[in-house]
């Protein structure tokens, strides 16, 4: 009698985390430093359309604006006046804090063996200023910016990217993202994506993710093998 080969089990070998709204909320500086750049260049940014910049590199952002509002201003020389007001606001803000369980679940991770890869549409800057500030360096082993990508999310280059340095093949990797361009551009990668559903995902589309959580008590390094088979 013939006896079919058993189907190998899939284990996750590396975790693409996304960073605004999913390890840490900067989005309230974030929408703070435009706010104030939107005022400074005497434009109106409807909610809807502000919306539409999530997980948008502040490059793209301001070459749409540039295009809607018939700007002045060389892109390079608007990303720069952003970071300096991002910047000062992040520097005075006491009660930035990391999402609530993250830590957890990338210590848990990362003392379990799995490879940490950040993959975000922020700055080298703020990203280097968000892992300075909560030692998050020592459990990621590469992070990349979205602004070194002509394309943002939903493009999915930087994903492509972060997928090219894990120590497995895209089968054996997870994105986590929150936003609606971060789960197109996961899935456009044909990467395994878990949504997030935070408090700060408001106007986000997580209907295309793979799995969706509310918090990140709901996984952990045993429950993320069980996801992929």
């Amino acid at each position: 009698m013939y006896l079919w080969p058993k189907k190998s089990k899939v284990m996750i070998k590396t975790v693409i985390f996304d960073m605004d709204g999913v390890i840490v909320d900067t989005e309230p500086v974030h929408k703070y430093a435009y706010d104030q750049h939107f005022k400074e260049l005497n434009i109106n940014v409807s909610a809807e359309m502000y919306a539409t910049f999530t997980g948008n590199s502040t490059r793209n952002v301001f070459q749409k604006l540039k295009d809607k509002f018939g700007l002045d201003q060389d892109v390079e020389d608007l990303i720069l006046r952003k970071r300096h007001l991002f910047n000062e606001a992040f520097d005075t803000k006491p009660d930035l804090e990391l999402i609530e369980g993250v830590l957890t679940l990338i210590q848990e991770l990362h003392k379990n063996g799995m490879q940490l890869i950040l993959a975000s549409s922020a700055s080298n800057s703020t990203i280097n200023r968000v892992f300075n500030r909560f030692n998050l360096n020592q459990y990621f082993t590469h992070k990349i910016s979205g602004e070194d990508f002509p394309k943002s999310k939903p493009h999915p280059a930087i994903f492509l990217h972060a997928a090219s340095l894990s120590v497995a093949p895209k089968s054996q990797c997870v994105v986590i993202e929150d936003s609606t361009n971060g789960i197109e551009a996961s899935k456009a990668a044909d990467i395994f994506c878990i949504g997030y559903n935070s408090e700060n995902s408001k106007h986000q589309d997580l209907s295309k993710a793979d799995y969706v959580i509310q918090d990140f008590g709901e996984i952990n390094f045993d429950k993320l093998q069980k996801l992929i088979s």
